[in-house]
């Protein structure tokens, strides 16, 4: 969907792992007053180089700067932005609620099934649920466990890869075997 030339994009980058520069790429967001939707970090499928998975709403050409930015930090390896289309994005969603919820027939155990999630810890005072999906999907749970009481609820944020075969990651191995890193 897209809003005054404004659509959802996943930026990828892939960097050394160092303390401040997460500070520095969000700067770089602050100031051309981008807000970030998500923003997930991890390890990569390369030893020692770390991932940040940053989801925006706004224009192509604004993100394509932001990109070119983004990889004029010394740490930044590499970093690409994608369409909602071109990736396959997931996010992880774990709800609290009271466990006497439980107690009141089978409902809660069937909406957790609808919406394919399922128990991840049984306690004494309360029952964790897990649900991996869209953000739609995530809240409808959201909205449907409301009745029975929510104790927490959280959100990953976006995790996601490339259609294509490789994505940035080959990119970053050709970047790696040239380089004495």
């Amino acid at each position: 969907m897209m809003i005054n030339g404004k659509q959802e994009f996943t930026i990828t980058a892939y960097t050394e792992n160092h303390v401040g520069l997460l500070h520095r790429i969000t700067v770089v967001f602050t100031k051309r007053k981008i807000n970030i939707e998500s923003l997930t970090t991890s390890e990569s499928e390369r030893d020692g180089i770390h991932r940040f998975t940053i989801a925006v709403t706004e224009t192509e050409e604004t993100v394509s700067k932001v990109v070119k930015q983004i990889e004029k930090q010394i740490e930044v390896l590499k970093a690409d932005f994608y369409k909602k289309n071109e990736v396959v994005q997931q996010e992880l969603a774990l709800y609290k609620i009271p466990t006497k919820s439980l107690t009141n027939g089978i409902e809660v155990e069937r909406i957790v099934r609808k919406h394919n999630a399922r128990f991840l810890t049984i306690e004494k005072k309360f029952v964790v649920i897990e649900k991996a999906g869209f953000r739609r999907e995530t809240k409808a749970l959201f909205d449907e466990l409301i009745p029975f009481g929510i104790h927490e609820f959280v959100r990953s944020g976006r995790i996601a890869v490339a259609r294509e075969e490789f994505g940035i990651g080959q990119d970053v191995k050709q970047l790696l075997e040239t380089t004495a890193y």
